[in-house]
């Protein structure tokens, strides 16, 4: 039966459940309260938990869906008309007092390809990125394309309710009359929604980026080191280095000291640096959450009402495992995974170290 949707949150999350509906003849509408995808754009776009071994099976289970799902959702996305230059160019991992042995069993017990370059450097060859502007344009058009709706710049400030289940989303005098309501908030998924709890939780994490121009480094894959700093080269021979992890609110600001530190720290790692300076830097805000576990789930007090957020790190490489998932639940389908872990009732038992 066909259902119209509406999709508060035109970040990756939103976008990729969109995307998802469309794909099983659903009617979709996203409304954002900026550009969409603006909340989404920063992030380096590395498909892969960036020390999988370190993390709980939770995460790793929806990112390895994920990672597993990337080539053939970004060729799907390829032919609906923008490229989002998923790119299979694996992780060197450097890391002082790595216990190697540990984290190749590990990698050996999950399936997971990985090699030894020395004592402190691991090889991971399955690693792939994306550009996570383009991923976001992508997804736009391809909502589009499928016949659905985006409203950019529309802020949703309440959801009319009657009898346990939501009506319409209200922004300013407008009102927009729907089946179901996803709430995709990113960073903002914390907060209040008109008289609507806000996911357990789910708070803004900062993170500060460089980008250094072609023909300054001659990298040709990531390279990740233990305090977290990565280095991430593009197609077109850019270079990203980041990132911060600053909490800080919703301040998406970028600050002098933390930029000149980033450079510093990516010119140790990468030494042809040295002599070049970054053409540009920015900030985004994570939607943070503890263990870097998800959300995916119906509002506990709203019959259709359905919560995507909490990815913290990791939204786009979960991308599309996570938006599969929803839909299998909001469509009464059987899930391919447990949902278990990312219910709201899971949520509200982790707490911030």
């Amino acid at each position: 039966m066909k259902r119209n949707f509406f999709i508060i949150g035109g970040g990756v999350a939103g976008l990729s459940v969109a995307y998802a509906l469309l794909r099983q003849g659903q009617a979709v509408t996203v409304a954002d309260h900026r550009q969409p995808g603006q909340s989404s754009w920063a992030g380096a776009g590395i498909l892969c938990p960036l020390l999988p071994w370190d993390y709980e099976e939770a995460v790793n289970r929806l990112a390895f869906e994920g990672m597993r799902a990337w080539p053939d959702w970004a060729a799907a996305l390829a032919r609906e008309g923008i490229d989002a230059e998923y790119w299979a160019c694996g992780m060197e991992v450097v890391a002082e007092g790595l216990d190697s042995d540990a984290a190749l069993a590990w990698c050996r017990q999950h399936d997971f390809p990985a090699g030894q370059l020395s004592e402190n450097r691991l090889w991971l060859p399955d690693v792939a990125q994306m550009r996570n502007p383009r991923l976001v344009t992508a997804l736009s058009t391809a909502v589009i394309s499928l016949g659905g709706a985006i409203l950019p710049e529309r802020k949703i400030t309440d959801l009319h309710m009657k009898d346990g289940r939501a009506v319409a989303a209200l922004a300013g005098q407008s009102e927009y009359v729907a089946d179901v309501f996803v709430w995709a908030g990113g960073a903002w998924a914390g907060q209040v929604l008109g008289g609507m709890a806000p996911v357990p939780n789910t708070r803004p994490v900062r993170g500060q980026m460089l980008l250094y121009a072609p023909g300054s480094h001659t990298l040709k894959h990531i390279v990740y080191r233990h305090d977290g700093l990565y280095l991430v080269p593009r197609r077109d021979g850019h270079l990203l280095a980041g990132s911060t992890v600053e909490d800080v609110g919703f301040d998406a600001g970028t600050t002098p000291e933390i930029l000149h530190q980033l450079h510093k720290a990516a010119c140790d790692l990468l030494p042809e640096l040295c002599g070049h300076r970054p053409v540009r830097s920015w900030a985004g805000l994570r939607p943070g959450s503890p263990n870097n576990i998800p959300v995916i789930d119906r509002h506990p007090a709203y019959d259709n009402v359905w919560v995507n957020t909490g990815h913290f790190r990791y939204g786009v490489t979960m991308a599309p495992a996570g938006s599969r998932l929803l839909v299998e639940q909001m469509l009464g389908l059987s899930p391919h995974i447990d949902p278990a872990p990312y219910s709201w009732q899971a949520a509200l038992g982790r707490s911030w170290q």
